[in-house]
């Protein structure tokens, strides 16, 4: 993003939302560059130390800035606030359909509806299965708005051999979807 007098920052807004997945939000924010700006949900803050063992303060390390889920004073709730991209991962089929019906009563939803109403990259980890049709109707009512829906559906023919090498297919796919470089998965050829 330029900005004229303003030296050129790429910063994305990493929300971990109370899904089950919570890897894939760290992962993100172990791999993209720039700012991480870092939001986890009340919900995820109970699910991440049970799936993955790490301390709510180990996780909030990898990221750059950190916001409550409840602060909806943070510079991120502001269109005039510049991010490059969110990304919710994982995205709780709670927060997608808040996200999809215009609620904002969370500083991740809000954010969301921000990225959405500034026309900026919106990706969103869902981490549902299988989906009721209130859930696939949110996710189309998302994507026509230019809405990212990447369900966290890893590929098989990089030959995963660890549950490492599956979320790093989920993120990786995460990184292409902004255009970034990495070496997280084999690409197919």
């Amino acid at each position: 993003m330029n900005v004229p007098g303003i030296p050129n920052v790429v910063r994305y807004v990493v929300a971990i939302t109370g899904a089950s997945g919570c890897m894939y939000g760290i992962r993100l924010l172990q791999e993209l560059p720039g700012e991480k700006v870092l939001v986890i949900s009340k919900m995820a803050e109970r699910i991440i130390p049970h799936e993955t063992g790490m301390s709510i303060e180990q996780v909030k390390e990898f990221a750059d800035v950190i916001y409550d889920d409840d602060d909806l004073f943070a510079s991120i709730s502001s269109g005039s606030y510049r991010f490059d991209a969110m990304i919710v991962a994982p995205c709780s089929a709670s927060s997608l359909g808040k996200i999809s019906n215009g609620l904002a009563d969370t500083l991740i939803t809000r954010a969301a509806a921000v990225a959405i109403k500034e026309s900026r990259k919106l990706i969103l980890v869902v981490r549902e299965t299988p989906k009721s049709a209130i859930l696939l109707e949110n996710e189309l009512r998302l994507a026509r708005c230019g809405v990212c829906i990447l369900d966290a559906n890893p590929g098989f023919y990089s030959k995963p051999r660890t549950v490492d090498d599956i979320i790093d297919f989920v993120v990786g796919r995460c990184m292409d979807q902004l255009g970034l470089e990495h070496d997280l998965y084999q690409k197919w050829e």
